[in-house]
């Protein structure tokens, strides 16, 4: 329904080929008012020759992946990928694409551009990086700049951006790609002396960040073959359109780029914004029900607000617990909730937005290396988290918005394991749980909250 929405405001019926969205190359501006331009190409390096390091990749082939077709599922085969990144994703462990990699990738490996109705956990991530990186090993330019990146990640949070880093780093391992991280709050004159200094091939940054470098000039966006946005509706409640209509001013226009747009929602701002963004767009949905149901027991528990500390306390206690995230809905509820924790014995670390950048990556880490851990964390920080083994969800609040609730629990249950979703419902919430009814198309069942033996 939503995509039948997109497609009657963008009233498009032309449709456009890769040779033609690609028939001419990006305008060079004037490279002679560029300062501190280190110029590079695939053959020259400006540093000292290096020790030769044994390729490894190299002796790998395709043969030693092998993944027997099944019926109604696509292989990673199946897209005639660049044997690096399959020997990647070898390593990652993956061997089928998800249903938005399926659907996607036939699509943007072919020059479309790309309108993506995704939540978080749903391989997203994977499937717009894959044609980034597929498209950056098939073509080489014939000399390069610093400061100019070939393809750019735009994402509404540090946490998802740096996360978003890391898996291209995971899926570009056997090649020499170079994966640059830009995000506020943390190594500014660090961010800048790589971006004037080395060839960048994929920028991931957050707008703030990114727009201040760019008056700067301390990096072009001219040469960006390839522009991703990712969360476009978190980027719309965040305020940073204005910020991304800056930004997407400076690459080159939207029928020589590829674009590729997800939003776990589309209200109408989107819609218009993604038609102003992207070139005779393709469109593909995944339903937010099949996220929120399938992989995730749901649990709603009626109480008083007074209860919700004891309770959490004794559920946290549970041999069945893994890693574990409660959200709460305010910074304030959110680091005071980790303390009186601390107090009462549970060991919890706290990711809001109040927290320093250099603390809130050390927390996250330690939330990954931790067995057993417990993790407090506000919707926007939140949003970023993407970590193995998370048992179970806590909401501490029903959240105001019910699309905030499908994010959050959707931390659990990934990558075709189960989770457990624990929702609170106090006196002052259940007037609530009717929005959230209506989102998910079913009614829920509240239960009282288990009592302590």
């Amino acid at each position: 329904m939503a995509m039948g929405f997109i497609k009657k405001i963008l009233g498009k019926t032309e449709e456009a080929t890769p040779s033609q969205k690609h028939s001419k190359p990006p305008q060079k501006n004037n490279k002679g008012a560029r300062p501190n331009k280190a110029k590079s190409s695939p053959s020259k390096s400006n540093s000292k020759p290096k020790p030769t390091k044994k390729d490894p990749h190299a002796g790998w082939t395709l043969e030693q992946f092998k993944v027997e077709p099944c019926e109604g599922k696509k292989r990673f085969h199946d897209f005639d990928l660049d044997g690096r990144i399959m020997h990647a994703i070898q390593d990652l462990g993956f061997e089928f694409a998800s249903p938005i990699q399926s659907e996607a990738l036939p699509l943007t490996l072919a020059g479309h551009d790309l309108i993506g109705k995704a939540q978080t956990g749903t391989g997203k991530t994977a499937a717009f990086l894959i044609t980034v990186l597929q498209k950056l090993l098939s073509t080489t330019p014939q000399e390069r700049y610093a400061s100019e990146p070939r393809a750019l990640v735009l994402a509404p949070t540090r946490e998802l951006a740096m996360q978003i880093a890391k898996d291209a780093e995971g899926l570009s391992k056997y090649t020499s790609l170079n994966v640059v991280t830009v995000v506020g709050g943390v190594d500014y004159d660090k961010q800048r002396d790589i971006l004037q200094n080395q060839v960048v091939d994929i920028l991931v940054a957050t707008p703030g960040r990114l727009l201040d470098f760019l008056q700067q000039r301390t990096v072009f966006l001219d040469q960006v073959e390839m522009l991703v946005i990712d969360e476009a509706d978190r980027m719309l409640d965040m305020g940073f359109i204005p910020d991304l209509k800056r930004i997407i001013r400076g690459t080159p226009e939207k029928s020589v780029r590829q674009t590729q747009l997800f939003s776990a929602t589309y209200p109408y701002d989107v819609v218009a914004l993604s038609e102003s963004w992207t070139y005779h767009p393709k469109q593909v949905e995944i339903e937010p029900e099949s996220v929120a149901t399938d992989t995730v027991d749901q649990k709603f528990y009626s109480l008083q607000e007074v209860e919700k500390d004891a309770t959490l306390v004794s559920l946290l206690s549970q041999p069945d617990m893994g890693k574990a995230i409660i959200f709460a809905n305010r910074r304030d509820t959110s680091r005071d909730l980790a303390d009186r924790l601390n107090k009462l014995g549970v060991k919890a670390m706290l990711l809001s937005g109040e927290v320093a950048q250099q603390k809130r990556v050390k927390t996250l880490e330690r939330f990954k290396t931790q067995n057993k851990s417990v993790l407090v964390a506000t919707d926007v920080a939140g949003r970023g988290i993407h970590v193995d083994g998370i048992t179970h969800v806590f909401n501490y609040n029903l959240p105001d918005d019910p699309e905030d609730y499908v994010h959050r629990i959707g931390r659990t249950g990934r990558a075709g394991t189960s989770g457990t979703a624990i929702t609170f419902i106090d006196e002052y919430e259940a007037y609530g749980l009717m929005d959230l009814e209506t989102y998910l198309g079913k009614k829920i069942m509240v239960e009282p909250a288990p009592t302590k033996e």
